[in-house]
C-alpha cells in the first residue's frame, strides 16, 4: 500500500493532521498501535483524569455548602465501580466519534506497530486485518506524532501493581486507604486531588523546594494552601525517596530529606516524575530525523525534521507536552507539505492545572522573564475584591498581567482560582493580538463574572481599579 500521507499515532495531533490532509484532497493513512483513536490524551490521560476531577469537584463543593452555607448533605457515599464506568463511557462515546469521523473523510486507519524500514517505508506489525499484504506502508510524507508515556526511574520499578503510574491510576482499581505521589507536578497533584476526594489519605513528596516546579509562586502560593488542608498537611518538599519494595502487600518507600525522614507503608505508590518521547524502538535511525539528548525530535517551525520526507508533531517533537500544541503543530506540518508558506510562532501557548484551585498562565511568566532579564511590570488583582469571587466563596484566586513597562504590551498571564482554565483564553488572544493593556480594560466585561479580573488587574496597571487602591503607576489610559 502506498499513500500520499501516512500518520505515525492517533492522538490529538495525529488524527488532527489526517482529518485536515484528508480535508484537502490527500490520501491519508493513520498507523495506531492501540485498538482506538485519541492517543494518551483520550485514553489515559486529560480525558479521564478530567472527569474524575469533575467528581472531586462537586463532591468539594457539596463540602463547602455544608461548611460556610448551612446546607446540609450527608457523606458521600463511592461506588467506584459506577465512577470508573462512567469515566470509560466518556472515553468509548468521544473514541466512536473519532472512528466516524475517520470513516466519513475516508482516512485508512491501520491497527499496527509502526517501524521505519527506511525514510519512506513503514514495516507495520500486528496481526489486525487492516494491515496491508506484506506488512509494508511506503509514503510521501509521514506526519510522526507518537507522542510521550510517563516516565519511571529503575529504582521505582519494582514490579508491583500497588506502584502505579498515571495510567494504572486512572484505572481506578480501589481506593487506597493510604496513598502517596511521588512527584509535585500537575499530573501527581491532579490524581492527588481525585483519589483525596474519594476517600484516600494522600501524601506528596517533591524534591525540590516547591510544588509545581516552574510556575511562578504566586500563583503556586493558593492552590498549596488548600492542598496542604486536603492532605492533611502530608506535603514534603526537598524530599527525595531513597527505596521503593513491596512488603506485606504494601509499599514501603524510605525519605530522605528535611520534610520527611525514614520509612512508611503505603498502600499504593503513584509515581509521577515526568514523561519521555515516545522515539525508542521505532526504526528512527534508518532515516535521517535527528533526536536530542532527551529523545525529542529534532524540527524546525514548520516541523520539518532533518529527514525530507519526515515531520514531527506533538509530544516526540519537544515541550511542553500539551494536546493543544500538538494539534496546532499538526495543522503547520499538513499545511507545509500542501506547499503553503507557513510556520508554528506562537506567542502564548496556554498550560492549565486542573487542581483547585486551577492555574493557568499563558505567554512570559516572571521565572523565565527573570532568567532571561526581560524587563516587565507585574500588575496583580486579589480575587478578594471580586463580587462573584465572594459570592462563590473563593476569593483565594488572583490574575495578573505582565506588561512591557515601555510599550505597555500584555507579554505573559497568570490566573489561579476557580475556572481558570477558561478564563485564560481571553489572555492569549491578547498576547497574540499584540494588544496593550487600554485595549483590556476599554473592553467591557460582564459584570458580576469572574473574567472581569483580567480587565480589573489591567486596570491596576494605571491605578484606575474601583475596587482596591493601587497608587498610579501610568498615565490613564484614553
Amino acid at each position: 500500500m502506498h499513500v500520499s500521507v501516512v500518520v505515525l499515532g492517533g492522538g490529538p495531533g495525529g488524527y488532527a493532521a489526517a482529518f485536515l490532509a484528508a480535508d484537502e484532497g490527500l490520501e491519508v493513512a493513520i498507523v495506531e498501535a492501540e485498538p482506538k483513536l485519541g492517543g494518551t490524551c483520550l485514553l489515559r490521560g486529560c480525558i479521564p483524569s478530567k472527569a474524575l476531577l469533575h467528581v472531586a469537584k462537586v463532591i468539594e463543593e457539596a463540602h463547602e455548602l455544608t461548611e460556610g452555607w448551612g446546607i446540609e448533605y450527608p457523606a458521600p457515599k463511592i461506588d467506584i465501580n459506577k465512577v470508573r464506568a462512567r469515566k470509560d463511557k466518556v472515553i468509548e462515546t468521544l473514541t466512536g466519534g473519532l472512528a466516524q469521523l475517520a470513516k466519513r473523510r475516508n482516512v485508512k486507519v491501520i491497527r499496527a506497530r509502526g517501524r521505519f524500514e527506511n525514510s519512506t517505508t513503514l514495516v507495520l506489525e500486528g496481526n489486525d486485518p487492516s494491515i496491508p499484504e506484506g506488512g509494508k506502508l511506503t509514503f510521501d510524507h509521514c506526519v510522526l506524532a507518537t507522542g510521550s508515556v510517563p516516565a519511571i526511574p529503575p529504582s521505582f520499578q519494582v514490579g508491583s501493581a500497588r506502584v502505579m503510574d498515571s495510567t494504572g491510576a486512572l484505572q481506578l482499581t480501589d481506593i487506597p486507604e493510604r496513598l502517596l505521589v511521588i512527584g509535585g507536578g500537575y499530573i501527581g497533584l491532579e490524581m492527588g486531588t481525585v483519589y483525596a476526594h474519594l476517600g484516600s489519605k494522600v501524601s506528596v513528596v517533591e524534591w525540590t523546594d516547591g510544588l509545581l516546579p516552574g510556575a511562578d509562586r504566586d500563583l503556586v502560593v493558593p492552590l498549596q494552601k488548600r492542598l496542604k488542608t486536603l492532605f492533611d498537611n502530608r506535603i514534603y518538599l526537598n524530599t527525595k525517596v531513597g527505596s521503593v519494595a513491596e512488603v506485606d502487600n504494601q509499599v514501603e518507600v524510605t525519605f530522605e530529606g528535611p520534610g520527611k525522614f525514614g520509612h512508611e507503608r503505603f498502600d499504593r505508590v503513584l509515581v509521577s516524575v515526568g514523561r519521555r518521547p515516545n522515539s525508542r524502538d521505532i526504526g528512527l535511525e534508518n532515516t535521517q530525523v535527528q533526536l536530542n539528548e532527551r529523545g525529542f525530535a529534532l524540527c524546525d517551525q514548520q516541523q520539518r525534521t532533518a529527514d525530507p520526507h519526515i515531520f514531527a508533531i506533538g509530544d516526540v517533537a519537544g515541550e511542553p507536552m500539551l494536546a493543544h500544541k500538538a494539534s496546532h503543530e499538526a495543522k503547520v506540518a499538513i499545511e507545509v507539505i500542501l506547499g503553503r508558506n507557513v510556520t508554528f510562532d506562537k506567542q502564548a501557548i496556554p498550560a492549565v492545572v486542573f487542581t483547585d484551585p486551577e492555574i493557568a498562565w499563558a505567554g512570559l511568566t516572571e521565572e523565565r522573564a527573570k532568567k532571561e532579564g526581560i524587563p516587565y511590570e507585574v500588575d496583580t488583582y486579589p480575587w478578594a475584591a471580586s463580587g462573584r469571587a465572594q459570592a462563590l466563596g473563593r476569593t483565594d484566586g488572583l490574575t495578573k498581567w505582565l506588561v512591557d513597562p515601555t510599550t505597555h504590551r500584555v507579554l505573559g498571564c497568570g490566573i489561579v482560582g476557580s475556572g481558570a482554565g477558561e478564563l485564560i483564553a481571553e489572555a492569549v488572544l491578547a498576547i497574540e493580538m499584540g494588544c496593550e493593556v487600554r485595549d483590556i480594560t476599554e473592553s467591557i466585561h460582564p459584570h458580576p463574572t469572574l473574567s472581569e479580573t483580567l480587565m480589573n488587574a489591567g486596570e491596576v496597571h494605571f491605578g484606575t481599579a474601583t475596587e482596591i487602591y493601587k497608587p498610579k503607576k501610568h498615565a490613564p489610559a484614553s
